[in-house]
């Protein structure tokens, strides 16, 4: 695997990117913090994976991060075949959402809900998995939704949940790998790559985020089928059944 770093692109991602320094410093990876148990109605559940939201980019030896559009798309299509690979093991009915079938003001929408993911599942990783982040108002428990609007889903799509996935995944440059030894040979340390992510299942009729897993490491690549098949296990770890 090559060197990996943040792509901090955002207020959420520059201090997502300083806490998960922390993280990788102590050596962590992933874990669940919000299990329920998913209910099925008629002894059935439909769920439907959203459009992932996925970047990988490349960290130049400036710092400064570059987004790969075929790395992207190469990571989505891995991503896809694994998540549609992982329902028969996971025993449930998941469906991609056809974005192409579905009226213009679904789709807005839907990209709505994605933007709102990505805040609102940032700021879970920061407030509920760090303590020194944690909100005293939420007393430790696990209370994040994307509102009501999710309904719109439910209505479009028949679903009795959605699947929201949000990644980015970097990968140093030849020029930032040379840093990174030249600087270890002096004794100091230099950022490589990192894969951060998180998964949401959300219930279309509250829109109450009811499962979340969160993906932090120096770990992975999602430029190739077999490493990306290994992280949508990861994300996908002790899922609702």
């Amino acid at each position: 695997m090559s060197g990996r770093s943040f792509p901090a692109l955002s207020v959420f991602g520059r201090v997502l990117a300083v806490l998960v320094a922390v993280v990788l410093v102590s050596a962590c990876q992933s874990s669940v913090k919000h299990v329920e148990t998913i209910k099925r109605p008629g002894n059935s559940t439909r769920i439907v994976l959203m459009p992932l939201d996925v970047e990988l980019s490349e960290l130049s030896a400036a710092g400064m991060n570059e987004p790969k559009a075929e790395w992207t798309e190469a990571a989505r299509r891995h991503l896809s075949v694994a998540f549609d690979e992982q329902q028969a093991d996971l025993g449930l009915s998941i469906a991609a959402f056809d974005d192409s079938k579905a009226n213009p003001e679904v789709v807005d929408t839907l990209h709505q809900l994605q933007r709102l993911h990505e805040k609102v599942g940032t700021s879970a990783m920061i407030h509920h998995f760090f303590d020194v982040k944690k909100l005293p108002t939420k007393r430790g428990t696990f209370d994040w939704t994307l509102g009501t609007t999710a309904r719109t889903l439910k209505e479009a799509t028949g679903a009795d949940y959605a699947l929201f996935v949000w990644v980015r995944d970097s990968y140093a440059s030849g020029g930032r790998v040379a840093l990174m030894v030249a600087a270890a040979v002096l004794g100091v340390g230099v950022q490589g790559g990192s894969q951060v992510g998180f998964a949401s299942l959300v219930d279309l009729e509250t829109g109450n985020i009811v499962w979340f897993n969160r993906l932090m490491r120096g770990a992975g690549d999602l430029r190739t089928v077999e490493p990306a098949r290994e992280t949508a296990k990861v994300l996908l770890a002790d899922f609702p059944k």
